[in-house]
């Protein structure tokens, strides 16, 4: 399951505008993005990584990356940062 690493992260960003920010400061390691989020709402986090050479894993739903990263509703992303 690719959630493993996220679920055991010490440090992690929830939701766009953490990781967009993490991206942006070289501080995330692996970004999670959730395939039924809206395409705008991630569209600039996916092109910064792309940019930057970030790995992008996709999952399923907001819902499973919510649950993931330890939370009760959705997320469109989510990163595991640098130590």
């Amino acid at each position: 399951m690719p959630l493993e690493r996220l679920q055991a992260a010490r440090k992690k960003t929830v939701g766009t505008k953490q990781t967009l920010k993490a991206v942006e400061k070289d501080t995330a390691q692996v970004v999670y993005v959730a395939q039924d989020a809206e395409p705008h709402v991630v569209r600039r986090l996916l092109e910064l990584c792309a940019e930057k050479g970030i790995p992008v894993v996709y999952v399923a739903t907001m819902a499973e990356l919510g649950r993931a990263c330890g939370i009760e509703v959705g997320s469109a992303s989510a990163a595991v940062l640098k130590d």
